[in-house]
């Protein structure tokens, strides 16, 4: 933490410790003894000190406080006498985790892909990490959303397999598509669009179509092709399938054209090992499996 939150901890704790010292030893004797005492409703409340039980515990309180904020890290970005630390501890439960489990990571990684989809522990493996470093983005059911791709059907963005899928694990991806706005115009955007929904079979405006065949032929063959059918070595989606990451209407089509997409995929590779990567392809790949 910064130096201002370093010191703002260290004066509000050692300052609400001290605070509360004051405040037992202001309050630790009887004051007042020559006033009568309060009655009301047959109650009478005396002005009585505290027992002094209850003071000596709450004094040997505040010392183990003290006590426990030097000797564990308590104290901004004091390291504390101990060396304890919150990462030490994660990584040391991370660690024995590791080891119990490896030799069944192990074992199941030395099925083939189709064993792996018919054995019962690789496929709840399999879920489980799926569930951790995928649902985020894709869903817990694995059918995607709006910039998210659907992992249940047969689209494969950037190549069906499980060699495929794999590289995209260990390795992420990069879509870029830039902005075309500059080059079209709006018109353009717009012509260009009902063309894009023409390939899919989509209604459209056939006049503003044909205007943008021209726009498609000399913008966009260069990734997805001629006919719009895509490239997986690049990323780019077919578009004649009526399959849209990002929303198929006119509109959101447009959207697109005006200012480009940058989809990305954070590479997992130097998060999981190579048998957790194996399982987690496999069952990623058995999601679109018939």
């Amino acid at each position: 933490m910064t130096s201002a939150w370093h010191w703002f901890v260290i004066v509000g704790t050692l300052g609400s410790l001290a605070a509360m010292a004051w405040l037992l030893m202001a309050n630790r004797k009887a004051v007042g003894k020559d006033k009568a005492p309060h009655e009301w409703d047959g109650i009478t409340e005396l002005d009585t000190p505290l027992p002094m039980w209850w003071v000596g515990m709450f004094v040997l309180s505040i010392v183990f406080s003290l006590g426990y904020l030097v000797y564990y890290p308590g104290l901004g970005n004091f390291e504390g006498t101990s060396g304890w630390t919150s990462m030490d501890r994660v990584a040391a439960d991370n660690a024995a985790h590791e080891a119990r489990f490896a030799p069944l990571y192990t074992e199941l990684a030395a099925l083939d892909v189709a064993e792996l989809h018919s054995n019962r522990r690789a496929t709840q493996l399999g879920r489980r990490l799926f569930i951790n470093h995928c649902s985020t983005c894709h869903g817990v059911g694995a059918q995607g959303g709006f910039g998210f791709p659907n992992l249940t059907d047969d689209e494969w963005i950037w190549g069906e397999g499980y060699t495929a899928i794999e590289t995209a694990i260990k390795q992420g991806r990069q879509a870029v598509m830039p902005t075309w706005l500059p080059a079209l115009g709006e018109e353009g955007i717009q012509e260009t669009a009902a063309y894009v929904r023409s390939l899919s079979g989509q209604a459209h405006d056939s006049e503003a179509a044909q205007r943008g065949s021209a726009h498609f032929q000399t913008f966009c063959v260069a990734c997805h092709g001629p006919e719009g059918k895509g490239n997986p070595l690049l990323g780019s989606p077919d578009l004649t399938n009526n399959i849209w990451l990002y929303g198929g209407d006119l509109n959101q089509i447009a959207f697109t054209l005006r200012h480009g997409r940058n989809g990305n995929m954070p590479a997992h590779g130097d998060l999981l090992s190579p048998e957790k990567t194996k399982l987690l392809a496999a069952y990623v790949l058995s999601l679109s499996a018939p």
